[in-house]
């Protein structure tokens, strides 16, 4: 299967609302390092998996919504913990939605499988991925 990815950051704010997360319940900053990787089984007529150039600037306007915001100031986010995990979901979703839209070109029709990760840190990150 070939693969594609695109990298970008979004640093935020947020705090969560479960006594799981200890002191990480309080407001605390993090900054992600974001990487969508795209699949498909064969190249388009160009010999691409997805256009880069498209798929860069479809993840830096999806991570615009939140970049240098407060993720608990965001009503599409309310009653949710904004972890990594659930960001990488997020993420997702608003790229799937890009594609469907046809922001990332007309090869990204074959596209058939999507992962998002977000790094915490060179040590710890989280992801979602799944067939489109």
């Amino acid at each position: 299967m070939y693969h594609l990815s695109v990298r970008d950051h979004v640093m935020i704010a947020h705090s969560f609302n479960s006594p799981t997360f200890g002191p990480a319940r309080a407001l605390h900053g993090a900054t992600y390092v974001v990487d969508v990787t795209f699949y498909r089984e064969a190249l388009d007529d160009d010999d691409l998996v997805v256009d880069i150039g498209a798929a860069a600037a479809a993840l830096g306007d999806v991570l615009a919504e939140f970049n240098l915001s407060n993720l608990d100031d965001h009503e599409a986010l309310a009653g949710h913990n904004t972890t990594t995990e659930f960001m990488a979901g997020v993420i997702f979703t608003r790229m799937r939605r890009a594609i469907a839209d046809g922001r990332l070109g007309a090869g990204a029709a074959g596209l058939c499988r999507m992962g998002v990760r977000l790094s915490e840190s060179h040590i710890a990150w989280a992801g979602y991925e799944a067939d489109l």
